[in-house]
């Protein structure tokens, strides 16, 4: 089998592929929607969805630290990476290894595209076709939700200390765009670290949205930044439905609907 990956890589396989390690989150939790659980031998210590994952198989280290040496002694037939979850090294590290696939997401498509992916490359295009019809049901029905909707300025931040935010050329962006949220910040690049006096002298901020991830914001960071921000609608919000890509979307729609709810019914004149 010949597969081309995300970053235009060409992967040549014999057979399929039966012993998978995957170190993206996300996509661990894809491989076992796509019924691939017995197949995965190796995760991260960030692969947390399903809850038992980690306790089933060997973790072989963080997304931006690996055991070269653990991944080895598991023999892999293949290793799932990240453009942006993995580092340049750690794919380089992989594929001295065994045949390695780089997944790089920045929309939906992207993400139905990595799917239709994995059910060639691991022989499961069904339960891949199955999935990919109703992450597209799912997605036409919020769009008709929000068609209607008015749009909101909103700045997403991802950290404090320095503060960051999600810009544009991200997953997390798109998915801001997809629920008619205009970012104030689109105008730059992936995650910048930014001034809290930068984001006052923005006109028109309708809300500051603080993420459970890779952060994790808690209700006494909403109740510090609504001191200096008093006229914005502040939001801890699920930052996995902001920055999952993969089978987490099938859940993601209806937690976004009940965002714009809330929203809808609060006390803010936004």
């Amino acid at each position: 089998m010949k597969l081309i990956d995300q970053i235009g890589n060409e992967l040549l396989l014999d057979t399929i592929p039966k012993r998978i390690i995957c170190l993206v989150p996300s996509i661990s939790e894809l491989l076992v929607d796509l019924g691939l659980q017995n197949a995965i031998v190796g995760v991260t210590k960030f692969c947390v969805h399903p809850k038992s994952l980690r306790k089933e198989k060997t973790v072989v280290g963080g997304t931006k630290n690996i055991s070269v040496d653990k991944i080895a002694k598991l023999k892999p037939d293949i290793i799932i990476c990240n453009k942006e979850e993995n580092t340049k090294e750690i794919v380089a590290k992989c594929k001295e290894i065994t045949t390695t696939y780089v997944s790089d997401i920045y929309t939906i498509a992207d993400t139905l595209q990595l799917i239709h992916d994995f059910g060639r490359l691991f022989s499961c295009d069904v339960k891949a076709k199955t999935l990919i019809l109703e992450i597209q049901q799912k997605n036409n029905d919020f769009l008709e939700f929000i068609r209607d909707k008015k749009p909101k300025r909103v700045a997403y931040f991802i950290w404090k200390n320095p503060w960051m935010i999600a810009a544009n050329k991200t997953f997390i962006n798109h998915l801001l765009e997809n629920n008619n949220f205009e970012n104030v910040f689109k105008e730059r690049i992936r995650y910048p670290e930014i001034q809290l006096s930068e984001l006052k002298e923005i006109q028109d901020l309708d809300c500051i949205f603080l993420s459970s991830e890779p952060y994790p914001f808690k209700e006494k960071d909403l109740t510090s930044l609504q001191e200096e921000f008093k006229n914005v609608e502040i939001i801890l919000v699920d930052g996995e439905y902001f920055s999952w890509y993969g089978t987490r979307l099938l859940y993601a729609f209806n937690y976004f609907k009940q965002l714009h709810t809330s929203l809808l019914n609060s006390n803010f004149s936004i």
